[in-house]
């Protein structure tokens, strides 16, 4: 039973822009180390490049999924609300309060057959992701989750 989701790479942003910034980030730090203290403008110079080489580097890296996983988690909601909704008849949205997100996504990951037992379940025993997952027999592997 496969548990583990492998890692996505998106090409431009892995292998060229984020590279890109740690050279420009190390360089610039190198630099500057090297005329620290001094009271000149290319010690601010570098001071400034440093910073900016940081700033950009930890944008880059903290933006990496931030949009995609949004995205995913609202689409995850949804598929989850239709396929309860498909399986039982009734709407989700009431045992959808009592769940937090990291619970609704668990849940999609469980088959057809077994998800409605088990959403109840989770909002009831307040399972945590974990033992919803372990609970899982049907387990359906989410390939495209970044």
């Amino acid at each position: 039973m496969a548990t583990k989701n492998p890692a996505k790479f998106y090409p431009l942003h892995h292998f060229v822009l984020l590279p890109a910034g740690l050279i420009i980030m190390g360089y610039a730090i190198r630099r500057y180390v090297e005329v620290a203290g001094d009271d000149s403008d290319i010690s601010r110079l570098w001071f400034t490049a440093m910073v900016l080489g940081i700033v950009v580097f930890l944008a880059l890296y903290a933006l990496r999924q931030h949009y995609a996983l949004g995205l995913q988690d609202r689409i995850i909601r949804l598929e989850v609300r239709q396929r309860y909704f498909e399986l039982t008849g009734q709407r989700f949205a009431t045992l959808e309060n009592q769940l937090t997100l990291k619970q609704i996504i668990s849940l999609r990951l469980a088959g057809d057959a077994e998800l409605p037992a088990l959403a109840q379940a989770a909002a009831r025993e307040k399972l945590s992701p974990k033992d919803i997952q372990s609970r899982i027999n049907d387990f359906q592997f989410d390939p495209l989750r970044v």
